[in-house]
């Protein structure tokens, strides 16, 4: 790891707390759009596989590693509603507002980002959630002055699995792909990672197991906060 350039970041479960921050706002997305609507609230649960008493998600939730591009579709199906471009906006700014009112860092991102950054590291965060969204929670954590770029589901490169997001990264930053790293808790990001030609760094901060994915990782950490001991001063 001692040649890296450049490390993308994976947001929820590796900047952020999942559970934390993304529970209870789910709840709230969830009520809001069944509107009152036991049954429909109910099965918008179900479909999710949340867990409304523990305010959290299984680790098999299409909510876990996918982008409202991914669960829409089939949230608008459960409603009765058409998966349009408005549901699924409206889907994102509800989970925009509730996702920062709860927000919830693991461990110390900004420190941590900082410290990498002053290395002469590139940074930027590549995420299945919207850009805007994205945008919105990094300067909340105070971490928009070491970041390059931020790329979202919506950026216009793809979402993860796909590596479009990692490549779009690549030649903004003028870095081969070899040179950067993924750092990510899903298969998802590995996925990506390993489609653009790039590196992967494992966490195991986020709320799925990962034993599985040891093997194909790069380096296993137990959060970011172990990072900068990887690279040099």
């Amino acid at each position: 790891m001692q040649d890296l350039k450049a490390l993308l970041f994976d947001k929820d479960g590796t900047l952020v707390d999942f559970d934390r921050t993304w529970g209870p706002a789910a709840g709230y997305v969830i009520r809001t759009l069944a509107d009152g609507d036991a049954a429909a609230m109910a099965r918008l649960q179900a479909v999710s596989h949340f867990l409304p008493a523990e305010q959290r998600f299984l680790p098999t939730s299409p909510l876990v590693a996918g982008s409202s591009a991914h669960y829409g579709a089939l949230w608008a199906q459960t409603l009765g509603r058409d998966a349009s471009a408005d549901f699924l906006g409206l889907v994102d700014q509800l989970f925009a507002e509730a996702g920062l009112r709860h927000l919830t860092a693991i461990g110390r991102p900004r420190t941590v980002l900082e410290n990498l950054h002053r290395q002469g590291i590139d940074l930027a965060i590549v995420t299945n959630d919207a850009e805007a969204n994205a945008r919105q929670q990094a300067a909340a954590l105070g971490l928009t002055p070491f970041l390059s770029l931020v790329h979202g589901y919506d950026s216009g490169f793809g979402s993860k699995p796909s590596p479009g997001m990692v490549l779009a990264a690549a030649e903004a930053l003028g870095h081969a792909p070899d040179a950067m790293a993924v750092v990510g808790d899903s298969a998802h990001d590995l996925a990506a990672a390993r489609g653009a030609g790039a590196r992967f760094i494992l966490v195991r901060s986020g709320p799925a197991p990962v034993e599985h994915l040891y093997r194909d990782a790069d380096v296993v950490v137990d959060s970011i906060d172990d990072l900068p001991a990887l690279l040099p001063r």
